[in-house]
């Protein structure tokens, strides 16, 4: 394949490699990290979406949670885990593929010996919004932070990005036997 520089790509097209993204050290309890590839105040687009990847470390997850607004896909690439859905367990794993339409309550966990990563992709956008919050920034060659504890405000950011109401029955992994 030919390398193109920027400057010779289609109008409307955007072209980015992994160390161009932008990227947040996420909070306990997923102690990861995200990569935004795509999103609209990234490129312009008439559908508005955002994707990327995320990065789960062993022991941690991504809590219980739901989008009222929003429907989500992930597609897993590496490690292994599983994923609990309105209740139900499903195994991750290398070419797992989800659909999550609006409402429905789902959670990923990383009960692997290796980091979790897959690729989200969020319609309309706005889960980029709420990793940008909630987390720190994070630069090609950073030294992974110490587990650093989500933000005070996490209920109010959640409410104004992606999420359906706070869940008071949340599924917690650590208290499962």
């Amino acid at each position: 394949m030919e390398d193109v520089a920027k400057s010779d790509t289609p109008a409307g097209v955007h072209v980015s490699g992994p160390d161009e993204r932008e990227s947040y050290w996420q909070p306990v309890p997923a102690n990861g990290h995200v990569d935004v590839a795509l999103a609209p105040h990234i490129v312009p687009m008439e559908s508005p979406f955002g994707m990327g990847t995320q990065s789960v470390a062993p022991g941690g997850y991504v809590r219980e949670h739901t989008h009222d607004r929003n429907e989500e896909a992930v597609y897993v690439i590496e490690g292994h885990g599983r994923a609990v859905i309105d209740g139900k367990e499903f195994p991750l794993a290398p070419d797992t593929a989800i659909f999550l339409p609006k409402n429905v309550r789902h959670m990923f966990i990383n009960d692997g010996d290796t980091r979790l990563r897959w690729v989200w992709l969020i319609v309309p956008n706005g889960l980029e919004d709420f990793f940008r919050q909630i987390g720190k920034p994070r630069k090609p060659g950073d030294r992974v932070p110490s587990n650093f504890p989500r933000p005070e405000n996490v209920l109010e950011i959640e409410r104004h990005t992606v999420f359906g109401t706070d869940l008071k029955d949340k599924f917690d992994p650590l208290k499962q036997s």
